[in-house]
């Protein structure tokens, strides 16, 4: 058992050398199954290595906050511009168009929701998550919760097994709690923890430092969008996490929730794919929000 009065904060990060691949764009990842990086392939570009994920699971525990109310309305004509879709599987088999053919990754574990003690999960049958052909599983990780954090780890080590028999990539999401710092040493500890235990990409937020978090995560890392900020500050917070080493975003209120939704995930996606600086795509958002720009894609860096 590990002496928590020697637990020394780690220094060698290695910043600014990548971690080796071989033979496949994805860091931790060469080793994997065929059918593993095949689905992981279609979730990051091969191209450049990065993914923009629309999130719009947000209903499994608030129900229908704000941009969500209708998800027929307002997320199904951005669908097109995402990468890959994070839902649960309600909103799944109801309402996203399976023509759409856009990769999934589905919300895998549910249990509580915002009235009750949150993190109590449970994971879903593997089974069900083939029978969706989703291209991943997410699963939410609550390190740091005293009451929730051995459940939630055996619910990523368990869904881990069951993704490596099926073929289907994991990926551990790290909830913060109100009484969880939002810092690099928790962030680089919680990342760490669900690759070691399986995941295959982890999602979590976005601090100062963020650089020791993705160096210390031996698999891809995407960042939350979080609460609803500015457009320009959204951009800028993708801009920095994808210099830090991210492997791309996973939004959901910073797009639904902007005022022009289908010209905002346009500007991320420039930002992640194409490395647009912040005021280019800031510049970017402003014209496609133009009513006679709408529908048009937006010129190649």
């Amino acid at each position: 058992m590990a002496d928590l009065d020697d637990l020394r904060e780690g220094s060698e990060y290695g910043i600014g050398i990548e971690q080796k691949t071989r033979g496949y764009h994805l860091k931790g990842c060469s080793n994997l199954d065929w059918g593993v990086k095949d689905r992981l392939s279609r979730i990051f570009n091969p191209k450049t290595g990065k993914s923009v994920m629309l999130a719009f699971d947000h209903g499994f525990i608030m129900g229908p906050t704000s941009g969500v109310e209708r998800v027929d309305l307002s997320i199904v004509p951005l669908m097109k511009y995402a990468d890959c879709l994070m839902c649960a599987r309600g909103i799944l088999r109801s309402v996203v168009p399976p023509s759409l053919n856009k990769p999934i990754c589905l919300r895998a574990d549910a249990g509580t929701t915002i009235l009750t003690k949150l993190n109590d999960n449970r994971i879903i049958d593997i089974e069900d998550a083939i029978r969706m052909n989703v291209s991943a599983v997410a699963v939410m990780t609550a390190i740091g919760d005293s009451d929730m954090e051995a459940v939630s780890i055996k619910n990523l080590y368990r869904m881990a097994d069951a993704g490596m028999k099926y073929g289907i990539p994991v990926m551990g999401v790290t909830a913060v709690g109100k009484d969880m710092a939002r810092d690099a040493r928790y962030f680089s500890l919680a990342a760490r923890v669900c690759a070691e235990n399986g995941a295959n990409i982890v999602k979590t937020y976005y601090t100062e430092g963020f650089e020791k978090v993705t160096a210390c995560c031996p698999v891809p890392i995407v960042i939350a969008g979080g609460k609803k900020l500015p457009e320009l500050e959204a951009l800028e917070l993708a801009y920095k996490a994808i210099q830090a080493g991210a492997a791309g975003v996973d939004m959901g209120r910073n797009v639904f929730q902007s005022e022009n939704p289908a010209a905002m995930i346009r500007a991320v996606s420039a930002v992640v794919h194409q490395n647009m600086k912040p005021k280019d795509a800031f510049d970017l958002f402003q014209t496609l929000c133009r009513p006679s720009n709408r529908g048009r894609k937006p010129k190649q860096a």
